[in-house]
């Protein structure tokens, strides 16, 4: 799980979140939203230990990440970025083995549990087929899941992911967070990304962490829909959600 303890971020004179107390359970699909420049990104790379917090602390389980080290850090949270990757002349199984390195020995060398691990991240994902396939010759979406192939080939109990559905089309889209949703049900991982997806991010997820500065709003899906914070954010209108069939409609 993910803690926040009194956390305040921001950057200069201006506060993005303030006082964020709150906790990104385990075995949950959790959206963090919010408009452009709220502090979306600024977030998930303060849960990795990227950039300086203003006040608070983040606990990564029962662990400060003040008190871990890089090695430790890499064996709890694997991150995967917006970027694009396109990486010519490297097999997709060599890409998922760098999820590998916080286990490897000195000189990073592989053994046969490693290697098994790659491919049944591969196979997690759906792209063991892909294994000796080029990421320069294949489409965003695929590319995406790699990525993610990589990270959980990290055995790390959180991932975080960065807009993952930024470059996909709509079909793509849907599937990529609907895989997400499985890994973080049947596998019992923690998994927080940004999106600007609002409607996947209703019918998929089982929480959402909404920005409006200076507060990040934390809420199952369902009453997260009753609040009103999402209206008053987002749209004037009024969003409606089924929880029996996870549906969503926004008027």
């Amino acid at each position: 799980m993910i803690r926040f303890k009194d956390l305040t971020l921001g950057y200069g004179s201006r506060t993005l979140i303030e006082s964020l107390t709150a906790e990104v359970k385990r075995g949950e699909l959790t959206a963090l939203v919010g408009r452009n420049g709220t502090g979306k990104s600024t977030l998930l790379r303060a849960i990795v230990g990227l950039g300086e917090r203003q006040k608070g602390d983040i606990l990564l389980g029962d662990k400060s990440i003040d008190s871990l080290s890089t090695a430790e850090l890499a064996t709890t949270v694997a991150f995967v970025t917006t970027d694009k990757v396109r990486i010519a002349n490297l097999r997709c199984r060599d890409v998922v083995a760098l999820g590998r390195a916080p286990y490897t020995n000195w000189i990073g060398r592989m053994q046969s549990g490693d290697e098994q691990i790659v491919m049944h991240s591969l196979e997690i994902v759906g792209m063991e087929s892909y294994a000796d396939k080029t990421m320069d010759r294949m489409s965003d979406g695929e590319c995406q899941r790699i990525m993610i192939a990589r990270a959980l080939a990290q055995q790390t109990p959180i991932i975080l992911l960065d807009e993952p559905t930024a470059f996909l089309d709509m079909p793509n889209r849907y599937e990529l967070c609907t895989l997400l949703r499985r890994l973080a049900h049947q596998e019992q991982k923690c998994i927080l990304f940004s999106t600007h997806e609002l409607d996947i991010a209703l019918a998929l997820c089982d929480s959402i962490a909404l920005i409006a500065p200076p507060q990040l709003h934390l809420l199952p899906t369902a009453e997260m829909v009753s609040s009103g914070h999402i209206e008053r954010l987002f749209t004037s209108g009024i969003v409606n959600f089924d929880p029996a069939t996870r549906s969503v409609s926004i008027k």
